[in-house]
């Protein structure tokens, strides 16, 4: 499932920046599309995080997925 909300995020039109949080608390943000690149089976996805470096991440080890948007709904309201 984890797979699928990976490509369908990725895939968003227009593209939202994500936050992917992982089961050893780390915690990898795609600002744009071309950033991260995904194995054609889904298992493997890899991130470019800096000019010159490429983190390797198994999807596997991807607890949730997390978007700007999905922050934004959990702001509380002013009371008055």
């Amino acid at each position: 499932m984890i797979s699928e909300q990976l490509r369908e995020v990725h895939a968003a039109r227009p593209f939202e920046p994500f936050t992917m949080h992982l089961t050893d608390g780390r915690d990898f943000t795609v600002n744009h599309p071309e950033f991260l690149a995904v194995s054609p089976g889904g298992r493997t996805a890899y991130l470019a995080v800096g000019e010159h470096k490429l983190e390797r991440i198994d999807v596997l080890m991807i607890v949730s997925i997390s978007t700007d948007s999905s922050r934004r709904g959990r702001k509380r309201r002013k009371a008055g």
